[in-house]
């Protein structure tokens, strides 16, 4: 048994020392200590202390952990590239700050036979290279102490089966369809979109966007077909054309995190009031392109939260005051300390008072930086997509807050009366006085 511990501190000093430090522990309470207990006291004498699982994303080479077992694989054999036989099971463990995967490699995945779901583990690991979903088990053994987990291997895909599955979720938000090249070299659509239930959000990436056509966001929808995407570092499914997509009855709640308990690690779904708001400021992204950066700051009661705004949320029209909603979004150590939710792609950000509707909007293309506006010389959208600058478009899709989400596009017909309206609009906001 002091072998186990003493793996977590073998690199600090020698196996003799260590055993030598136990029975010193041992003595030194009159024989109230069992082993185990007294090379936990060793091992956290010497730093290395065991870590709870949303903080197993750290840059430790190495974790200790006491987790419940949620559920697991039976051992698969597989053959590598080398054609040597292998054989590898895995198991989804928690407690109360998150999920992991635990990943036995040969004769160590025979010891899930003997695991039973509920069992507490303590573990010893490490991730395997960047990832930080995963934890490679160096060794494990049964525990007594108590864990407090919630979460469970259900039927929304939140256990280790690839099986599809059935979902009922809010719908968040969903990106306009984009073009992707399949393997065969013919052309694709694809939409990425925010899903959300009481677990809390997921990404859904839909290979037949024509089954989210005519869902607005904030509809409760029924999936059925949905594939978890176990290599994903978050929940994800994605969905094709063997699936459906209908409206839902059911009544769906996404909960929301306390700004206090985001973490440095992980994605939340977070809400509150804007407490400062600085101006956004445009950069050119490692791609070449140009885009747009934002720093607020959110409070909700005594907490606060720094948030930074990425892209178009950038531009999204805000002032101190107004209570806005984030989705997914990922934090990180802030450049200044503390810590930052940032919301780019594949987050949602939404100022809750501002509707989603259908629209048809006609107005002239105009690009900005790093985002593109359609302008009728009274009101002005950011627009998804790319469109020929000064083009007149008659656009059909959904407005949500300052954004249109295209559906269709098309040319506008040139009307003399409309333009002459649209260009009295724009001399009367530049009050210049228009010619009689």
């Amino acid at each position: 048994m002091v072998l186990f511990h003493y793996a977590l501190v073998d690199d600090l000093i020698s196996q003799e020392e260590f055993e030598r430090r136990v029975e010193e522990k041992i003595e030194e309470c009159g024989d109230l200590l069992d082993e185990p207990t007294a090379a936990m006291l060793v091992v956290g004498a010497l730093g290395r202390q065991h870590v709870k699982v949303r903080e197993l994303s750290g840059k430790s080479s190495l974790f200790s952990f006491f987790a419940k077992v949620i559920d697991k694989t039976k051992p698969k054999e597989f053959v590598r590239k080398d054609g040597e036989k292998g054989w590898v099971a895995t198991i989804l463990v928690g407690d109360e700050t998150g999920t992991t995967r635990i990943v036995l490699w040969d004769e160590k995945a025979g010891a899930v036979l003997e695991i039973a779901l509920g069992d507490v583990l303590e573990v010893i690991g490490r991730h395997p290279g960047k990832s930080t979903r995963e934890i490679y088990a160096l060794a494990l053994r049964k525990a007594t102490c108590e864990i407090n987990c919630t979460a469970t291997a259900g039927g929304n895909g939140s256990g280790l089966s690839t099986e599809p599955v059935d979902l009922d979720v809010l719908l968040i938000g969903a990106d306009a369809p984009r073009t992707f090249t399949r393997r065969d070299g013919t052309n694709g659509e694809m939409t990425d979109c925010v899903i959300g239930d009481a677990a809390g959000t997921a990404r859904l990436v839909a290979w037949a966007p024509d089954l989210l056509r005519d869902i607005p966001a904030g509809s409760v929808i029924h999936i059925t077909g949905a594939k978890p995407d176990r290599r994903s570092e978050v929940r994800a499914y994605s969905i094709d054309e063997t699936g459906t997509v209908s409206l839902s009855a059911a009544v769906v709640t996404v909960p929301f995190a306390e700004l206090a308990s985001v973490s440095d690690t992980g994605h939340y779904s977070v809400r509150g009031e804007i407490k400062t708001v600085q101006e956004p400021r445009s950069f050119t992204s490692r791609s070449g392109a140009a885009s747009w950066v934002r720093n607020i700051r959110i409070g909700e009661g005594d907490e606060e939260l720094k948030v930074v705004l990425w892209g178009e949320n950038a531009l999204v029209p805000v002032h101190p005051g107004d209570r806005i909603e984030i989705y997914h979004a990922a934090a990180k150590p802030g450049r200044f300390g503390g810590i930052e939710l940032g919301v780019g792609r594949g987050s949602i950000f939404r100022v809750p008072h501002e509707e989603t509707r259908r629209i048809t909007f006609t107005g002239t293309i105009i690009p900005g930086n790093g985002c593109t506006f359609v302008d009728n010389g009274t009101d002005r959208y950011l627009v998804d997509g790319e469109f020929p600058a000064g083009c007149d478009m008659r656009i059909t899709g959904v407005l949500s807050g300052s954004r249109i989400i295209p559906e269709t596009v098309e040319p506008a017909d040139k009307n003399p009366e409309e333009v002459a309206g649209r260009l009295a609009a724009l001399v009367a906001q530049l009050d210049i006085p228009f010619p009689p």
